[in-house]
């Protein structure tokens, strides 16, 4: 039986291709054909030391017990330890080049100890996951041509106490009810500051400990699966902490950093910056990405801050920044890098989501890489959010001089593939909740929202949404606390989670609100530019050509006769109203009860060839689609 790593294994290593480098390095257990255990093989990469020692609960932590092999030019050092299995706490203490002895946890450990413990432990997976339905429907996902609608989660304050197992049931429930198809998680990897959120990674290979095993992860993955949900995980690659402990410094030298701290340290974050042009670096990003996904069956990747790794001088002064070869500020190394990540996550698990938070006009980040894009799948619409935000934030009476920031996004809106995010950055840090950003009294706080979120789920573009969000929760998130739960027992906090839960519900149900996201003609402008009344109205298409059309009144005055310039020559059918008395809303209805139908009027109305006259809800959303088709 071979223990340890092969000559093809150091070769991958040293190009930085070993695209399953998990499988080599750090602590694999051993055991014989009947399941005996053997042992367990340690393995790091650490090529400027001087000497390694593995360290752990087996040697009383002695660095003279243990020391370690090095496999010459590799920069691998080796060893097998008879007896050592899972559940076992180690660590290396390593020898630089200055002379001086540091411990370190593993950088490919696979579970770790508690936070504030520091020590990697040693892991086997013995869990038989049962999604075998959901993977092959992933296989042959289209994901932008699909009904995506995401609940953002932060596990520690959604309900505090809750292990992977607890939310295997309560998480799944609740956003099976909600109707959302996917959760995305922030950073599940292991940091050891909790209030980074999860964003100050040390164990890229790890899931936190703080909710229980990594089997336990993975059966809270394979619930949501059998549940039909989708999973997506933040993962941060932009920067790491410089806990001595971890991966700074780890041999003695700037390994996984940039030396140079003008390249190598993040002076927002105080944290270090990944060395995008070394192949060791890159695969060991890689290889992360990629074992979340094999491992995990994780379904998506959400790359955070991207735009901090593109550019030489983000966040920088005159001085503080080196620039390219050509003297620009593009970081070419970290181009490759995110081209290599999507390009080979893509060729590896079909059917996943590469996911780019990204905050500026960087041409192509869900352009293919065989024509110089990055290769994501899709990239959060940073500028939207931004715009609608600002618009909605304003006093009615004020939306009529501010009403091409609810339009404006159209324009560009299909220059990438987007996802359209009010995720947990936008109530956070003195943003306020969703529900504190709406002008007015309570009544008008609360139809503004659900106005809101009847458009956001009507426009071009992906959705997700945090948590907390869907049942207006009144104060801005805090992520030592759990979210307010108690409020859910009034009326008006079940009623915006009934309009999150009939909103899923109706764009899972109608295509032409997700099949032609990415693509002009599945939208189509009907009222763009009535400021005046602050009605926004458009026209939605699936591939097969029947539409869906969505207003949106943002005035607190209802529009009793409005005419609506529609297209095609149906009657329409209402199909959603935020405005709903079931919902909170005034009731106000756009339809007569008794005919049910709306009448479109065969006449030409503002370059559409038919028209209705409607009364229009104030502060809402309506959906009509197509019922009967009208005689000549």
């Amino acid at each position: 039986m071979n223990l340890g790593l092969g000559e093809l294994d150091l070769y991958l290593i040293g190009e930085g291709r070993h695209e399953e480098l998990w499988k080599v390095l750090g602590a694999q257990v051993r055991r014989d054909e009947l399941g005996k255990l053997l042992g367990t093989n340690f393995a790091v990469w650490a090529p400027n030391a001087r000497s390694v020692s593995l360290i752990g609960s087996f040697n009383y932590w002695d660095k003279n017990t243990h020391p370690m092999v090095s496999l010459g030019s590799s920069g691998i050092w080796e060893l097998f330890v008879p007896e050592v299995g899972p559940d076992t706490p180690y660590k290396y203490s390593i020898l630089g080049l200055g002379g001086n002895w540091n411990d370190h946890a593993d950088p490919m450990a696979q579970a770790t100890e508690h936070p504030p413990h520091t020590a990697s432990v040693v892991t086997e997976s013995r869990y038989e996951f049962k999604d075998a339905a959901w993977l092959k429907k992933r296989g042959r996902a289209k994901p932008w041509n699909e009904a995506i609608s995401v609940y953002e989660v932060h596990i520690g304050s959604w309900k505090p106490g809750l292990s992977y197992r607890d939310l295997a049931i309560e998480l799944v429930s609740y956003v099976t009810a909600l109707g959302f198809t996917h959760v995305e998680f922030l950073p599940l990897c292991e940091h050891p500051y909790g209030p980074s959120w999860g964003y100050q990674v040390t164990s890229f290979f790890a899931p936190t400990s703080r909710f229980g095993s990594p089997d336990e992860l993975r059966y809270l993955i394979d619930a949501l699966h059998q549940a039909d949900i989708g999973v997506i995980m933040d993962w941060v690659p932009a920067h790491f902490p410089k806990d001595q402990w971890a991966l700074a410094q780890f041999d003695g030298t700037a390994l996984y950093e940039h030396a140079d701290p003008r390249q190598g340290e993040h002076p927002d974050w105080g944290t270090l910056i990944f060395n995008y042009e070394r192949n060791e670096v890159r695969n060991f990003l890689v290889a992360s990405a990629l074992y979340w996904l094999k491992e995990f069956h994780i379904d998506g990747i959400r790359v955070d801050a991207v735009a901090s790794m593109l550019y030489l001088d983000y966040s920088r002064d005159e001085g503080q920044w080196i620039p390219n070869e050509f003297g620009g500020r593009e970081n070419f190394g970290a181009v490759r890098f995110l081209q290599e990540l999507t390009a080979t996550c893509y060729r590896q698990v079909p059917g996943c989501m590469m996911i780019a938070e990204e905050s500026t006009a960087w041409p192509g980040v869900t352009r293919s890489t065989e024509s110089g894009g990055l290769g994501f799948g899709f990239k959060w619409n940073m500028g939207w959010m931004h715009d609608t935000l600002e618009y909605i934030q304003e006093d009615p009476i004020n939306r009529v001089y501010h009403h091409n920031e609810v339009t404006k996004a159209i324009l560009y809106a299909w220059s990438e593939n987007y996802l359209l995010p009010f995720s947990h950055d936008e109530v956070v840090h003195g943003k306020g909740s969703m529900i504190s950003k709406m002008p007015g009294d309570r009544w008008q706080q609360l139809a503004n929202l659900r106005a809101l979120y009847g458009f956001m789920w009507a426009h071009p573009g992906k959705k997700l949404l945090f948590m907390g969000s869907e049942f207006a929760q009144s104060e801005e998130w805090n992520a030592s606390q759990s979210l307010d739960w108690h409020l859910v027992q009034y009326p008006e906090h079940q009623q915006m989670q009934s309009t999150i839960s009939e909103i899923n519900r109706v764009y899972k149900k109608y295509p032409a609100l997700w099949q032609r996201d990415i693509t002009p003609e599945g939208f189509q402008w009907l009222v763009v530019d009535d400021a005046a009344t602050n009605i926004v109205a458009f026209a939605r298409y699936g591939h097969d050509g029947g539409p869906l059309v969505s207003v949106t009144n943002f005035s607190p005055v209802p529009q009793e006769r409005y005419t609506l310039p529609l297209p095609g020559d149906h009657n329409w059918r209402l199909v959603l109203n935020t405005d709903d008395l079931r919902f909170g809303g005034s009731g106000v209805a756009p339809v007569d009860i008794v005919t049910i139908d709306i009448v479109t009027i065969k006449s030409e109305y503002m370059g559409l060839p038919n028209h209705a006259v409607l009364s229009i809800p104030p502060l809402a959303t309506i959906w009509l689609i197509p019922h009967v088709k009208i005689s000549d």
